[in-house]
């Protein structure tokens, strides 16, 4: 139906925008209008966050079958969920040197192109490369150019360790739940991040609610997995050879 292929093409449309916002995302932070540009960080977040029901509710796939939304939304997060940041770390001068910010890039880009990136039970295989998140966080609290090296590190090591982290819009598991709470920590953090001098007591209450709530429950499920594979070594080593 020509009215359904419409929709679906303006979900793409939509999808493609958080894109266009990146780019103007980049344009701010080289010209040092950090708090810009982590506004227009967290507007490409909440599209990322609602295309995929949008995609659904239209039936993208049936409709236009020759065009891989998949892919688009795989282009765009790269972009504004690695490489914006990436640039936002060199803007700021947040780095020791910016060299660093290959390690981001190199460590998402093989994290993006695992083929169970996605898991077959909607989860996240590997730190999903949050990287906006973690910039603006560092950048709001001020953190030494060595600290926030040491994050970097960290979570690009982390990409390659396959630990399964919540999809909040497709994990069956507390679905209800997670939305609501993330749902809070963007309004919440959209607008503490545009605050010319934020509460302190406000970023960790912020920094608790969303990421503490994503990495906790995402640790917490993670705990049967990893007990089932150590039960598992035990009874290989219990074997006579």
């Amino acid at each position: 139906m020509p009215v359904r292929r419409f929709a679906a093409w303006l979900v793409h449309l939509y999808t493609a925008s958080s894109a266009v916002l990146g780019v103007y995302g980049v344009v701010a932070c080289f010209q040092g209008q950090f708090r810009l540009a982590m506004y227009l960080m967290m507007l490409t977040m909440v599209i990322d966050s609602t295309d995929g029901a949008l995609a659904r509710a239209v039936d993208v796939r049936k409709q236009i079958p020759w065009f891989d939304g998949r892919r688009l939304d795989d282009i765009c997060d790269y972009f504004t969920y690695v490489l914006l940041p990436v640039c936002f770390l060199i803007a700021a001068q947040m780095l020791p040197n910016p060299a660093w910010v290959a390690l981001p890039v190199l460590a998402s880009a093989y994290g993006f192109s695992q083929d169970k990136a996605k898991t077959d039970d909607f989860f996240f295989l590997g730190w999903p490369s949050y990287w906006n998140v973690a910039v603006m966080y560092l950048y709001l609290m001020q953190s030494a150019p060595y600290t926030v090296l040491a994050w970097v590190i960290g979570l690009s090591a982390a990409i390659f360790v396959p630990l399964k982290y919540i999809y909040p819009s497709r994990t069956r598991m507390l679905r209800p739940l997670s939305l609501a709470v993330l749902a809070a920590w963007v309004l919440t953090f959209s607008c503490l991040a545009v605050r010319p001098d934020p509460s302190p007591r406000w970023i960790w209450i912020t920094l608790a609610l969303g990421p503490g709530y994503y990495v906790g429950l995402s640790a917490l499920l993670n705990v049967p997995r990893i007990r089932a594979a150590l039960g598992s070594a035990e009874a290989a080593g219990a074997q006579p050879r």
